[in-house]
């Protein structure tokens, strides 16, 4: 077979579309990228894992510059601060005073913030969780 994967690819964004946010298709069906059904197809395994170690990759970019002690930190308290970050990075940064006591080592203080947040109160134990990884340094079970 020679078929022509790149034309095929030119021709299939020209009458599909190239998205980067969903939409409703012509049918009602949500769809992202080039034609991507999400309602009926949704994503396989491998890729909901591509996307991931790419939010992991661009956070891992990210992170060190925002955070001059990223670091320096161990692993379990990268992973917290990684974790949180998938709230969005904006929201992350209004963490102020969970942030200042985390950069001088203050982790009691800084999971303290961190549970005294709504976003404790949205996400319940998973904040719990980060809480006690952030304070201990320590793998946790998660809750």
């Amino acid at each position: 077979m020679s078929l022509d994967l790149d034309a095929l690819r030119r021709q299939l964004i020209r009458h599909e579309g190239f998205r980067r946010w969903p939409y409703r298709d012509t049918v009602g069906k949500l769809t992202i990228g080039v034609g991507r059904n999400l309602d009926d197809v949704g994503l396989s395994d491998g890729e909901i894992r591509v996307l991931l170690d790419t939010d992991i990759g661009y956070r891992l970019r990210v992170l060190p510059r925002i955070f001059p002690w990223f670091a320096a930190q161990d692993d379990v308290r990268q992973r917290v601060l990684i974790d949180l970050s998938f709230m969005g990075i904006a929201t992350l940064l209004g963490f102020t005073r969970m942030l200042a006591a985390w950069a001088v080592g203050d982790y009691a203080t800084a999971a303290a913030e961190l549970l005294d947040s709504r976003y404790a109160r949205q996400v319940g134990s998973r904040a719990v969780t980060l809480a006690a990884m952030l304070r201990t340094g320590a793998e946790v079970e998660l809750v």
